[in-house]
């Protein structure tokens, strides 16, 4: 007896997914509203891939049993162990076969798709240089400063840390500080209470606006092998070090081509499979 489509492993699998991506929600804590927008997703989701799966690009296309069972053993290493994969399987109507079954599925359709784009031609050099040219504010890097920091934290819980005890302490580490990227270092590592302690107080590129308000005005005041003035924020006093200043700058062709080429691929990728996916529902 063939199954309804409401019955079939695959589109339970279908739904499982959509209510994941569309309300992050599993399909039991969805309401009846959310339930019917998923199923119609759903729904529609699994007519088009039947239609991919009976296209002209689809019978010879079949998934090895190595690359099924390394999915499955992806999703299944999401669980602490056997039986959690197994009871989240039981509460979304799935034993072991069935959700084995769905998976292939999907893996099959991701095969069609791959060969569909496949088709599309290589993104060339020029594409890559007219991106560039023609969205020359994306690649602009604002100033940034490189900053290391000491920071002494205030909680009242502790005697040493009490508002005044904290401020005493940091003032004590500034009088010796002189500028020298080393020395400072070594401050941070011996007092810091940040956690960029252990990397000598290295806070790393801070362009504007990143760091508190108080914080980032003293630090854009400061030229290179500056130390600033000691610095109170919410969570305690600070001495910054503005180690180097890196002016704004449009990011070169070369440090980005690659990430270029990636991202025009994948667009004609999807604009790809999208049109053939449209022409599917035509036919």
């Amino acid at each position: 007896m063939t199954p309804t489509l409401e019955h079939r492993p695959e589109l339970a699998y279908i739904e499982l997914r959509t209510a994941l991506d569309s309300f992050e929600k599993p399909l039991g804590k969805l309401d009846e509203a959310e339930r019917q927008t998923v199923r119609a997703r759903s729904a529609r989701a699994y007519e088009i891939g039947a239609r991919a799966l009976a296209s002209d690009q689809a019978p010879d296309v079949h998934v090895p049993r190595e690359t099924l069972d390394h999915a499955l053993a992806e999703i299944r290493g999401r669980y602490p162990d056997e039986a959690s994969f197994a009871a989240e399987l039981e509460v979304h109507g799935f034993d072991l076969g069935t959700f084995r079954q769905a998976l292939h599925r999907e893996l099959r359709l991701e095969a069609v798709l791959d060969r569909v784009a496949n088709r599309m031609g290589q993104v060339s050099d020029l594409d890559v240089k007219l991106f560039y040219y023609l969205h020359q504010e994306r690649f602009k890097s604002p100033e940034s400063r490189t900053v290391r920091q000491i920071l002494i934290t205030i909680n009242p819980d502790y005697p040493e840390n009490t508002r005044e005890q904290a401020r005493q302490r940091l003032e004590a580490v500034a009088a010796e500080l002189t500028g020298d990227a080393d020395q400072f270092a070594a401050q941070a590592t011996r007092h810091s209470e940040c956690p960029s302690a252990i990397k000598g107080g290295l806070v790393g590129k801070a362009p504007r606006g990143t760091l508190f308000t108080a914080l980032d005005e003293a630090l854009f005041a400061l030229e290179a092998g500056q130390v600033s003035e000691i610095l109170e924020t919410e969570v305690g006093f600070h001495v910054l070090l503005c180690e180097a200043i890196h002016p704004a700058r449009t990011v070169p062709l070369a440090e980005v081509e690659e990430r270029i080429r990636q991202q025009l691929e994948k667009r004609r990728r999807s604009a790809c499979q999208r049109e053939w996916l449209k022409s599917l529902e035509a036919s």
